[in-house]
């Protein structure tokens, strides 16, 4: 078939209106590209808070994160040994999850209450070591 370019010569837009030869120019862009323009009132609507930022981060200095371990796990790391030194393993905080079925003395930075708990009743000991820099603990935030 011949070309109908030759059909629309002279014809600024060549019968696709103004904007509709550019890409998904009718449709206000591709993707998400018109949603701060059309549907406006939509938005503002039935989406309140739909632009802008939302929550509140604090910075990476002053956040505390822990690497941490469960009673369940703490048997598994101390292998055979009835003692075993948290902080070798690169863990700073004991937490309370699972069971614990034998007694062992067990040095680390931060334990939760339940975790002394349940390694006290099983006959073991916890001994909160301090670290070489000062972390902030649950009671103190």
């Amino acid at each position: 078939m011949p070309s109908r370019t030759n059909k629309f010569r002279g014809s600024r837009y060549h019968g696709r209106g103004k904007k509709a030869g550019r890409g998904a120019g009718k449709r206000g862009g591709r993707g998400l590209a018109g949603i701060g323009k059309h549907r406006l009132m939509t938005r503002i609507k039935y989406m309140p808070g739909h632009w802008g930022r939302h929550g509140f981060n604090r910075h990476p200095s002053l956040r505390s994160v822990h690497v941490t371990a469960n009673v369940s796990e703490v048997s598994d790391l101390a292998g055979d040994s009835d003692s075993i030194d948290l902080g070798k393993h690169a863990i700073d905080k004991l937490l309370g999850g699972g069971k614990i079925d034998r007694a062992i003395a067990i040095t680390v930075e931060h334990a939760s209450a339940r975790a002394v708990e349940k390694i006290e009743a099983a006959g073991g000991t916890v001994t909160l070591s301090e670290g070489d820099d000062e972390l902030v603990t649950e009671e103190e935030e």
